[in-house]
């Protein structure tokens, strides 16, 4: 799908969209748990759909009605064929809870998901019984049983490995300790595992390098449990703020454990100019704030941004791409991008290269640049299906050409 939108006349207030992070975490607590559980989502996108398709084929029946999913526990199968759509935190998640149950799978990716990283994870699981085929291999195929025991994981790839291990090792017979070596990245989203964790009755002990999990526990359904707001999806909204449109978004948890809840915060620092943003515990923002940093004065240097190369796109590549397209001075660096602000601007097009933070992304440019043209704009279906129909609704213009 190719649109070409205009957002010089956004204006109004909008309701934040459900926390894609937080809703995997309950869809997988939930379906671990003996009893059903009620989850509140008001909205549903393309990476909520797949792990909600991956644990019904494996753990549980779902269904969704008026914004709300029903998880019924049922057996658990010994085999199972997984479509893990595009979805990293999907493969990452289940990887490991698939090993501590004993199921063999066949997990089925797309897009660029064979060619993102699973080192350390892999390696971890397999030295603790549960075989998983080579990587970049598709379908990934998976056989055995995961074990207790001690776990070692470098915390400066993915914080999805750890989360991964949290959910899976309480099922495990025997006690585990997982010992994180490195420079601890995108910390709140394990806060955030934690937070689901423990409102499903599961236990974990942080230590001075990591987490002790005793073994042989039970996932305890709370009866009904609601997803928050989307502080990544909000972002957009509140750069569009930034950028001088009245855009509010309401629905949000001023005191979430979300980490992109920091937009505000960076925001603030870049109205003074001349910024450093370090974007290792908020990566997902960098291609939104990439486009405040055109709209902001003097320099803006993102930093410790490597990991962005391996998500749907090579997010640095293509956000540099689409400042440049649009009329930014903009550098790429190995690990991030250095921006100059205040510069002429002008229209253009963009291609989302399958990447729906850089198709949403594009769409908040059209605030200072007037018309942009997003190929590949059904990209942003994976984590905010609505957001055209949403920038239409403040008044911006959208022009669906195909």
């Amino acid at each position: 799908m190719t649109v070409t939108v205009n957002g010089k006349h956004l204006a109004g207030k909008i309701s934040a969209v459900p926390s894609k992070s937080m809703a995997h975490r309950l869809l997988i607590c939930a379906a671990l748990a003996k009893e059903p559980t009620a989850i509140g989502c008001s909205a549903l996108s393309e990476d909520i759909e797949a792990t909600r398709h991956c644990l019904e084929a494996a753990f549980a029946h779902i269904t969704y009605e008026t914004g709300v999913f029903t998880v019924t526990p049922r057996e658990k199968e010994r085999r199972a064929a997984i479509d893990c759509g595009e979805s990293g935190s999907t493969l990452r998640f289940l990887l490991p809870i698939l090993g501590a149950a004993g199921i063999n799978g066949a997990l089925q990716l797309h897009g660029r998901l064979p060619d993102r990283p699973l080192s350390p994870l892999r390696e971890e699981l397999i030295r603790h019984g549960y075989l998983v085929s080579q990587a970049g291999s598709n379908p990934l195929v998976t056989q055995g049983r995961l074990c207790a025991g001690s776990y070692i994981l470098r915390s400066d790839v993915s914080s999805q490995f750890i989360s991964g291990l949290l959910f899976a090792l309480p099922l495990c017979q025997g006690d585990s300790t997982i010992t994180l070596t490195g420079k601890r990245e995108s910390a709140a989203y394990v806060d955030m595992t934690l937070w689901a964790l423990d409102a499903f009755g599961i236990s974990i002990f942080p230590t001075a390098d990591g987490y002790a999990i005793p073994g042989g526990q039970q996932y305890r359904s709370p009866g009904r449990i609601d997803t928050e707001g989307d502080w990544s999806g909000a972002a957009f909204w509140k750069v569009c703020d930034f950028l001088g449109v009245p855009v509010e978004v309401t629905g949000l948890h001023k005191d979430s454990l979300q980490g992109d809840r920091a937009i505000c915060r960076v925001l603030s620092e870049m109205k003074l100019g001349n910024c450093k943003i370090d974007a290792a515990p908020i990566p997902d923002l960098v291609p939104v704030l990439s486009v405040a940093a055109l709209g902001s004065p003097g320099e803006t240097v993102i930093c410790n941004a490597a990991r962005l190369r391996y998500k749907e796109s090579d997010r640095l590549a293509t956000s540099a791409a689409m400042l440049r397209t649009l009329g930014g001075q903009v550098q790429e660096l190995e690990d991030g991008l250095i921006i100059q602000g205040g510069g002429a601007l002008h229209g253009g097009t963009i291609d989302a290269a399958g990447d729906h933070r850089i198709a949403m992304s594009a769409a908040v440019a059209s605030v200072l640049c007037g018309d942009v043209t997003i190929v590949g704009a059904q990209s942003a279906s994976k984590s905010y299906p609505a957001f055209w129909q949403d920038f239409a609704r403040l008044g911006g213009s959208v022009d669906y050409i195909d």
